[in-house]
C-alpha cells in the first residue's frame, strides 16, 4: 500500500501561527511574512517560458525545445519553478547542505503553484529523489523527501519514500562535467522487488531540489518505466541554464 505522508516536522510551525510570525527575507533581510517576501519572488522568479519536457528556457511560444524533439529524455515531462543561479543556488545550498529547514514550506508551496499550474492530469503518486545510505546518514534527512511530503500534502496525491530505492553512491553531479553525469548515475537506482506491481500504470512525478543535465531524471524514470510505470515527470525547484545563457 502507498504511504501517506508523515506528520509535519517541528521545523513547521502550526499554519495559523507561521501567518502571524515575523520572518526575515532570505534574500534581502526585510522584514515580513514569508521565508521569501513578494518583492524578491516578483523580482528573482517572474514566470518563464520553458521546454515542456526538460524545462530549460525556450522563446515564448515554443513549447518544446529542439534538443528533446531531436533526442527524447527518458522522463515525459518537466519543471522547474526557477533558474539554478544567484539568489535561488546560494539559498538551495543552505537547504540541501546545511540543514536551513525553514526555507521548505517556502519551497514546497512554490513547487506545488508551478506543477498545480503546469501538470495536467494531476500524477497519481510523488516520490522523492532518494539519497544513498551515507549521505542520509552524513544529512541527516533528505532534502527531496522534505519538498515532497509538503507537495503531495498540498496537491492530495500520494505519496513514498521507500518505493524508489538509491542503491549506489555516487560522486556530486555538479562536481562532474557534463559528459560525465549520465555514466554516474547508470545503475544508481531501483524500485522496492517487492513492490514494483504497485507502479503499473500510473502516473507519477519525482521530486528533487536541482536538475542539471537531467541525466538523474533519465535515469530514475527509466528505471520506474521498467517496473511499469505509464508517465514520468520530473519536478525541480531550480533547472541549471544552458552554458552561456543569460
Amino acid at each position: 500500500m502507498l504511504a501517506t505522508p508523515p506528520p509535519v516536522s517541528p521545523v513547521d510551525p502550526p499554519a495559523g501561527l507561521a501567518a502571524r510570525l515575523p520572518s526575515l527575507c532570505a534574500v534581502c533581510r526585510s522584514w515580513g511574512r514569508r521565508a521569501v517576501c513578494a518583492n524578491c519572488r516578483a523580482c528573482f522568479a517572474p514566470p518563464v517560458p520553458r521546454c515542456s519536457r526538460c524545462a530549460l528556457q525556450v522563446p515564448a511560444g515554443v513549447a518544446v525545445c529542439g534538443s528533446c524533439l531531436a533526442h527524447p529524455p527518458a522522463f515525459d515531462a518537466a519543471l522547474a519553478c526557477f533558474d539554478y543561479r544567484p539568489p535561488w543556488d546560494r539559498l538551495i545550498t543552505a537547504f540541501k547542505f546545511h540543514g536551513a529547514l525553514e526555507l521548505t514550506p517556502f519551497f514546497a508551496q512554490t513547487l506545488a503553484a508551478e506543477a498545480s499550474r503546469q501538470s495536467e492530469p494531476r500524477p497519481a503518486l510523488i516520490l522523492p529523489a532518494p539519497l544513498a545510505s551515507r549521505r542520509l546518514r552524513e544529512r541527516g534527512y533528505n532534502q527531496a523527501w522534505e519538498l515532497a511530503r509538503r507537495v503531495a500534502r498540498i496537491a492530495d496525491v500520494a505519496t513514498d519514500a521507500t518505493l524508489l530505492l538509491r542503491v549506489r553512491e555516487t560522486a556530486h553531479q555538479l562536481d562532474l562535467p557534463p559528459a560525465s553525469r549520465a555514466g554516474n548515475v547508470r545503475g544508481a537506482f531501483a524500485v522496492e522487488p517487492r513492490r514494483r506491481a504497485e507502479l503499473a500504470g500510473l502516473r507519477i512525478a519525482v521530486v528533487d531540489d536541482v536538475m542539471t543535465t537531467g541525466s538523474t531524471g533519465a535515469e530514475m524514470a527509466a528505471v520506474l518505466k521498467q517496473a511499469g510505470a505509464a508517465h514520468v515527470e520530473i519536478w525541480a525547484l531550480a533547472r541549471t541554464p544552458r552554458p552561456g545563457d543569460a
